[in-house]
């Protein structure tokens, strides 16, 4: 089903994922102290992965791959801008690295090893084609329902695959009828899966909230062959994205889950950008949602042995930039995302709308 966000009509744009037109530099969780064993290289690549990225470092110093760190996995048809980092001890040798797709910016001196997660986000820079002034004022009006109302935390396309099918082989190691010795691939298979009905469930609450916009809660009910009554207290809310009761919130950025009691209440909150809600990545050791939100999220949690967690529904957009130039009718824009989500979610929104899994 093809589901149109409530901003302004479609948007038409060209968007080529290159180095030219797309900028990825990742914000560090935190200060490098300057001293330490480890050596952090702050690395601009194109054209590349992360994974091939390592290959080529530690194939040059002569390390394995794992004894480098590294924050987060970066695009291969983006410039990206992250640090990674190596025992200092390869300082000397590093002064010397030369490669056509990646230069080293910056070394300094730390204390520990990067881990995975090391991040507080990433900066986007993305350049739109052939926007005319008409699509010019629509952009506008869409980045300002952004500003405010923030955008869903799908996974992207890059999480299942060139041919996007990644999850079907991670649901056939769950039900047994494939084994793969390998525990990473597995592990990335299973995850894909995860991550697959994770983004089943945000379409469906997505479409509920589409539903509400125009339709009274009992009406919506009906739509959804839901039971009568569990989207009571879910219309007057102001935002667009509509908690239910029940619902797993999580403090915005990071922090504590917890239980929605009171909808109203938190709802306000969530306006406010304090706390934001989450969905399931099915698995052991991670909570489930109760009440209304219950019975939705029950619908596309699958046992596995696999450990699972929550993840931010919706997240929001900041530090947004634009600049229009209207003789190449070019439109570039810079906006910050937190760790974990994809610009695709912005230019889904961007264009009005998102074809929905169902």
């Amino acid at each position: 089903m093809n589901l149109l966000y409530p901003i302004n009509n479609k948007n038409e744009f060209v968007f080529n994922p290159s180095p030219r037109d797309f900028t990825v530099e990742e914000i560090p969780l935190y200060d490098f102290s300057g001293e330490g064993e480890h050596l952090i290289l702050k690395v601009r690549k194109k054209e590349l992965t992360t994974w091939e990225m390592l290959d080529i470092i530690s194939g040059y110093i002569g390390i394995k791959r794992r004894d480098i760190g590294y924050a987060g996995l970066k695009d291969k048809y983006a410039m990206t801008i992250q640090s990674v980092s190596v025992p200092a001890k390869y300082q000397d040798k590093l002064e010397n690295f030369k490669h056509e797709k990646i230069k080293i910016l910056e070394m300094i001196r730390h204390n520990n090893k990067i881990r995975v997660g090391h991040l507080k986000g990433n900066r986007f820079h993305i350049r739109l084609k052939k926007v005319l002034g008409v699509q010019k004022k629509k952009l506008d009006a869409s980045l300002k329902w952004i500003k405010a109302n923030g955008v869903p935390n799908y996974f992207g396309e890059q999480r299942f695959g060139t041919d996007g099918n990644n999850w079907e082989d991670g649901k056939k190691l769950i039900d047994g009828k494939l084994k793969i010795r390998d525990r990473k691939t597995r592990d990335f298979l299973i995850g894909s899966y995860q991550s697959y009905l994770f983004n089943q469930w945000l379409s469906k609450r997505v479409e509920i909230s589409l539903l509400l916009e125009k339709f009274s809660e009992a009406e919506a009910e009906q739509f959804l062959e839901l039971e009568k009554g569990i989207l009571q207290g879910t219309k007057e809310q102001a935002n667009f994205f509509k908690l239910l009761s029940g619902d797993l919130m999580m403090h915005y950025p990071y922090g504590r889950v917890f239980y929605a009691e009171d909808l109203a209440k938190e709802a306000e909150r969530f306006a406010q950008k304090d706390i934001a809600p989450t969905g399931l990545l099915p698995g052991t050791k991670v909570k489930r949602a109760e009440s209304a939100a219950g019975v939705i999220e029950s619908r596309y949690d699958e046992a596995m042995k696999q450990s699972g967690a929550r993840r931010y529904a919706w997240i929001q957009v900041t530090e947004i930039d634009k600049k229009y130039i209207e003789e190449r009718a070019h439109y570039e824009l810079s906006f910050v995302l937190p760790k974990g989500s994809y610009a695709t979610n912005v230019l889904d929104v961007l264009r009005g709308g998102r074809e929905m899994l169902s």
